[in-house]
């Protein structure tokens, strides 16, 4: 699980997109903080830090605003288009009593068997969202591809997660499956279709002669 990661914010009182931009100037990222029914904040937050918290996929962080700390969930991060650069973060407050929806990634461990039959480890996606406690969000979910053979797949429905937390979204999704490469399905498909076309015929012109006969 993650561990808890404490962030310092100071207050802020210009907004808008020039007084943003100032204080990127300075090394600071300009935030909000809502949520409890209390009163949405500005405050801006070391640019540095901030960032390397989110691209470490930590969600929950104890935010100290006014010299209170509280948890807070990092609810929307905001990037340039390049994805280099932070902009902007959203900041919801939360209990520490309560449950969150968070996406979190995936990750593939082991080796699968099928590897061996002449298939492919695909992964269709990368992360996935999740219900759990505040104080129990995980670094990742982790997916044991070791008894994997060619054909199989494992779901959304067969992931093993730990007590109190749940996966969110359609239980058939596909996470990771061993398929043909894609020569060798080809080959396959190509070989089937000929092996099938003189069958094919072979009926049409049964039928003909039938018909002839007639």
């Amino acid at each position: 699980m993650a561990e808890t990661v404490e962030l310092v914010a100071q207050p802020r009182e210009a907004h808008g997109s020039r007084a943003a931009q100032r204080l990127r100037k300075k090394g600071l990222i300009p935030a909000v903080v809502y949520g409890h029914q209390e009163a949405t904040i500005a405050v801006a937050l070391p640019a540095e830090e901030l960032a390397r918290v989110i691209r470490h996929n930590v969600h929950i962080v104890d935010l100290k605003t006014d010299g209170k700390t509280g948890k807070a969930l990092i609810r929307e991060a905001q990037w340039d288009h390049l994805g280099k650069e932070l902009l902007h973060v959203d900041f919801a407050r939360v209990g520490a009593d309560e449950r969150v929806v968070v996406t979190v990634p995936i990750e593939v461990r082991g080796t699968a068997p099928g590897l061996t039959q002449g298939g492919v480890l695909d992964q269709p996606i990368h992360s996935i969202a999740v219900e759990c406690p505040v104080v129990n969000v995980p670094d990742s979910v982790r997916v044991n591809v070791s008894e994997l053979q060619l054909g199989q797949a494992i779901h959304v429905r067969d992931l093993h997660l730990p007590e109190g937390i749940k996966a969110m979204g359609d239980p058939d999704l596909v996470i990771v499956h061993v398929t043909l490469k894609a020569v060798e399905a080809a080959a396959a498909a190509a070989e089937a279709a000929e092996s099938a076309e003189p069958e094919v015929i072979g009926r049409k012109a049964a039928a003909e002669e039938g018909e002839e006969e007639k």
